[in-house]
């Protein structure tokens, strides 16, 4: 939600007018999104190999791709644009049947399943790595690389300096909105294992799991660790801003905002992703030297914690992993997606 977010605010600047289409769930994300109206459409995902399921999914996407089209035949859309995910396919399909200008945007570094059903079928296709996988062939050469857009706030970091490390590292821990398992539970702990003599230089800032807050600040408690735990942070940005090392996941936001930050970072990829994307999604950062990327199977509070010791005893390199991590930043994502909007529509339309 957060580059169509940004996407849209880029839009407006331009004079045009938005209208968010998603399901209930996408609308739960979308409390600050600036559209004119937003259009509930139904939508479902669904399990190879499971035919009840199959055949429920089909009718919810079907009823959705009718109110689409019905929203549609009202609002008559210069174009619509679909950010992948199974709430984009019944806007992109009733689109699609009306023959209006059609975009999509493919976040991760594998084409996703239901950018995948329509890629070869709409005007344009943008993404926001180098490289883009599971791409049909019909794509060869009519990719473009525009990056993730990211927010205003996010944006304002490219430009700003990397925090000097003047006696206290600050460690940023993300994994969604609601922290992830894995990582509100061997980040306390890898923290822990460290010796005295870095603990006592850390500030640490926690996303984690509700029912894992407080045991979380209790492990830190124990080390004598400056933490603060939290299932949600408000002000992100301003936390990525200070911070010195960035522990998370790698979905797509991640990754971009880490690279237009220019955040070093310890990367651990969601092994169930689908395609294994957030996998792909962090060579970019790794590739450039920006990144440790561990496999979730592979993590350990000893082998993490050797990891980040090894980053923070070598802090005369962070500025420089800050800077290979811009190396390969698209700050001005959204401006590009909306320079191929427009001229999108402006081939099509004539």
């Amino acid at each position: 939600m957060f580059p169509a977010e940004a996407l849209a605010r880029e839009l407006i600047a331009r004079g045009w007018q938005v209208v968010l289409a998603s399901d209930a769930r996408g609308a739960a994300y979308a409390e600050h999104f600036p559209a004119i109206e937003r259009l509930s459409l139904e939508a479902a995902t669904f399990k190879s190999g499971d035919p009840i399921g199959m055949a429920k999914a089909a009718i919810k996407i079907f009823q959705g791709v009718l109110q689409a089209r019905k929203a549609f035949k009202r609002l008559k859309p210069w174009a619509v644009i679909g950010f992948g995910g199974y709430p984009s396919f019944p806007a992109l399909t009733a689109a699609l049947q009306r023959k209006d200008v059609t975009l999509i945007h493919e976040q991760n570094s594998v084409l996703g399943r239901s950018n995948r059903k329509l890629a070869a079928k709409v005007d344009a296709v943008a993404c926001a790595f180098p490289v883009l996988r599971m791409a049909p062939d019909e794509l060869e050469g009519k990719v473009q690389v525009v990056g993730n857009p990211v927010r205003p706030d996010i944006r304002a970091l490219f430009d700003a300096p990397y925090p000097p490390v003047d006696g206290t590292i600050r460690i940023l821990v993300t994994g969604g909105s609601q922290g992830a398992k894995i990582l509100s539970e061997t980040v306390p702990q890898a923290l822990a294992l460290l010796p005295v003599s870095l603990r006592i230089h850390l500030h640490v800032e926690q996303q984690a799991r509700a029912e894992q807050v407080e045991q979380a600040r209790k492990v830190y408690a124990d080390a004598e660790i400056n933490a603060e735990v939290a299932p949600f942070f408000n002000d992100m940005a301003q936390r990525l801003a200070a911070a010195h090392i960035v522990i998370g996941r790698s979905g797509a936001s991640t990754v971009c905002e880490l690279a237009v930050a220019g955040k070093p970072s310890v990367l651990i990829p969601l092994k169930i992703a689908m395609d294994d994307h957030q996998t792909y999604n962090a060579e970019v950062l790794k590739d450039a030297k920006a990144a440790i990327v561990i496999r979730e199977d592979d993590v350990t509070a000893e082998g993490l914690s050797a990891q980040i010791r090894e980053m923070i005893e070598a802090a005369d390199l962070l500025p420089i992993r800050a800077a290979a991590a811009k190396s390969v930043a698209r700050p001005d994502a959204a401006k590009d997606l909306a320079d191929l909007v427009e001229r999108t529509v402006k081939k099509v339309k004539g």
